[in-house]
């Protein structure tokens, strides 16, 4: 059997490339089936973020170059296009690999907490479709458990470091005095909800909240005084917006370079911050060459967001110690599958020769042989019987000089040398 992990992220591949093959919701099932269906693997999740898109596999017929020949098929690109930027983990190191994103120590930001609530996502939409199976299923909940540990046994998470506190972060570099600002935000998930806060209390003056369901803006910029309008009404409001930060699952952009330029002309040209952290991009990169106007994407952030780690390092050897046992236990638990499957077939024809022989000695009671007769036909056929194929194999490993099979039947059996 073969356990593996083939992926990208924010350290083997730029963004361009990340969003050319992540797997929105309306795609991501579909994936799953053909993957299971003609891929050789018996179960398969598919982590797809912003910063990431792996798929993580389990089977007996398992192919890497399979595998990565199907990834860039199922997006339209050229193997050899994207095989530069892939990384493979099979068996131990895949284990740890998903244990280590998991708790956070793979991410652009050392530590977020918001990567275990997208693996548990993951999880469970590939649970939903009816592609998870044992193994795999095992090997998710031990890292969410892992991940639980390890942000309850270091300071990992002390820290108020994320993509969002980098982004509020930067805007204070350009806008010193956030209270005077308006912050247009676009989208209404995890990422948006923690710049919303980091805004707050950095006493933002005004919110936005845009998004494609209006009821969720408005639950959102609810909790922060804020005020709810949908995606078509963006152009109306942009120019009232010095800060446009925007995470949306859009597979197109959300905002054009057009609507941008006209928000410009309104304000006077006064300057606009724009910090696009989805994947694909919800801003066309064109928007970059427009004058007053400073735009970054996930990519850019990192720079900012190194000098905010110094504090996490030490939790995460710590952590790093953390996830090497935890791997260890999954690993052996894996093995045990082995003496499982081997332990079911011994017990097996143990059974077997219980049943043929339990027959014959009632149908030797039937024809009145005495009980006492019957006791003891059926204690020494059961004896001789179990013991005779690993007395021959012992006797046969004595004559080639196997020690290591005798050594290893002294174990088996406990035997007193």
């Amino acid at each position: 059997m073969t356990l593996l992990v083939l992926g990208l992220n924010h350290t083997t591949a730029p963004v361009d490339i990340r969003e050319r093959v992540t797997f929105g919701p309306d795609i991501i099932v579909g994936a799953l089936r053909s993957l299971t269906e003609s891929e050789g693997a018996s179960e398969a999740v598919i982590l797809s973020t912003c910063n990431r898109t792996e798929v993580y596999c389990h089977g007996c017929d398992l192919n890497p170059d399979q595998l990565q020949a199907w990834l860039a098929r199922f997006h339209g690109l050229e193997t050899g296009n994207l095989s530069a930027y892939l990384y493979l983990h099979q068996e131990h190191k895949a284990v740890e690999h998903l244990l280590r994103v998991a708790s956070g120590l793979n991410s652009l930001v050392l530590g977020e907490p918001q990567i275990l609530g997208q693996v548990k996502s993951a999880w469970q939409t590939a649970s939903d479709a009816g592609t998870v199976g044992k193994i795999l299923g095992r090997l998710f909940q031990h890292s969410f458990s892992t991940a639980k540990q390890v942000r309850t046994d270091t300071a990992i998470g002390d820290s108020p470091v994320s993509v969002a506190f980098a982004a509020v972060s930067l805007s204070r570099q350009i806008f010193s005095d956030l209270s005077k600002q308006t912050a247009l935000l676009i989208g209404a998930g995890e990422t948006i909800e923690l710049t919303a806060r980091h805004l707050q209390q950095q006493s933002i003056g005004r919110i936005i909240v845009a998004n494609r369901t209006v009821a969720k803006a408005h639950e959102l910029a609810e909790q922060f005084g804020g005020y709810a309008i949908g995606l078509t009404e963006i152009p109306t409001h942009l120019p009232e917006a010095d800060i446009v930060i925007s995470s949306t699952a859009s597979p197109v952009p959300v905002l054009g370079k057009g609507a941008v330029e006209s928000a410009l002309k309104q304000r006077r040209h006064q300057p606009m911050f724009m910090v696009d952290i989805a994947v694909p991009r919800d801003i066309e990169a064109e928007v970059r060459d427009l004058r007053d106007v400073y735009l970054y994407t996930v990519d850019d952030l990192e720079e900012v967001i190194q000098e905010n780690l110094k504090s996490r390092q030490q939790a995460a050897e710590q952590a790093a110690e953390i996830i090497e046992l935890r791997t260890g236990e999954f690993i052996a638990w894996l093995r045990s599958l082995d003496a499982v499957e081997m332990i079911q077939t011994y017990r097996g024809q143990a059974n077997r020769i219980k049943e043929e022989t339990l027959g014959k000695a009632q149908r030797m009671l039937d024809n009145g042989t005495a009980p006492e007769q019957v006791l003891e036909f059926l204690a020494n056929t059961l004896t001789n019987k179990l013991l005779h194929t690993p007395s021959s194999q012992l006797r046969e490993a004595g004559s080639n000089g196997q020690r290591e099979l005798l050594e290893a039947a002294t174990t088996l059996f406990q035997l007193d040398k």
